[in-house]
């Protein structure tokens, strides 16, 4: 598949891997739609970026609707991108309305998105779909309990929309990252760290050639996971 005049829907793109994955793929020639929640700087990274924007909360099956609406008929890669930490803690000290809120912005906005997109990449018999999960999704850490229930949910959906979807020659790819130069640290009021270590963790623009390269495959190709990590980062599985 060429990046060139492919249209493109991701979600959460006005910042971290989903500002990198627009940016290198406008760059490769395709016709690019970001959606986010927050109007003023999701315009923003759509006028830096010059590709369209769709203020729209993936939980909500309306947005999702007007984003398809605004995209067009044809629909040649869905990346799934938008996630949030909501709160990073022990599961105890959730509230009932975080945890749901977690499990609807990193699991239920994909599905919703996943469905609409297959309607369209079925009638073309033609597409992709990239899910991000998270490296969450295969181990366990204190305070995660909620987002790594999501983000596995993410993972194994994606499984099981590509035994449905290949037989009418639509790929399914779950592309699982760890640690980045995103704002989720920050959101999840994780400590910071030194500057030197943070130059070593993965760019949005190099999640964003990561993309690329999956849009670029062949058609008769697939890679139904890419798992990504930064060798600084120490990962003691449990």
């Amino acid at each position: 598949m060429d990046c060139r005049n492919k249209k493109v829907i991701i979600t959460g793109g006005s910042s971290g891997y989903g500002y990198g994955m627009a940016k290198v793929l406008k760059q490769c020639g395709a016709d690019v739609l970001i959606t986010g929640r927050r109007l003023q700087v999701l315009e923003k990274a759509a006028k830096q970026l010059g590709v369209a924007y769709v203020q729209a909360d993936v939980c909500n099956p309306d947005d999702w609707d007007r984003v398809f609406e605004a995209n067009g008929p044809r629909l040649d890669v869905l990346i799934n991108n938008a996630g949030a930490a909501v709160r990073i803690a022990p599961l105890v000290e959730n509230s009932d309305e975080e945890i749901i809120s977690s499990v609807n912005i990193n699991l239920t906005g994909v599905l919703l998105g996943c469905k609409r997109a297959a309607r369209v990449m079925i009638a073309q018999e033609s597409g992709l779909i990239i899910n991000v999960s998270s490296v969450c999704a295969h181990y366990g850490w204190p305070g995660y309990t909620t987002y790594t229930a999501a983000k596995a949910g993410v993972d194994r959906l994606s499984r099981a929309l590509y035994t449905e979807l290949r037989p009418h020659k639509v790929r399914v790819t779950v592309l699982t990252p760890s640690w980045g130069a995103t704002d989720f640290g920050k959101a999840a009021n994780l400590p910071d760290f030194d500057q030197e270590t943070l130059k070593q963790v993965m760019t949005g623009e190099q999640m964003g050639d990561i993309v690329a390269g999956i849009c670029e495959s062949p058609d008769h190709l697939c890679f139904p996971e890419i798992m990504v990590q930064p060798v600084v980062q120490e990962i003691i599985p449990f």
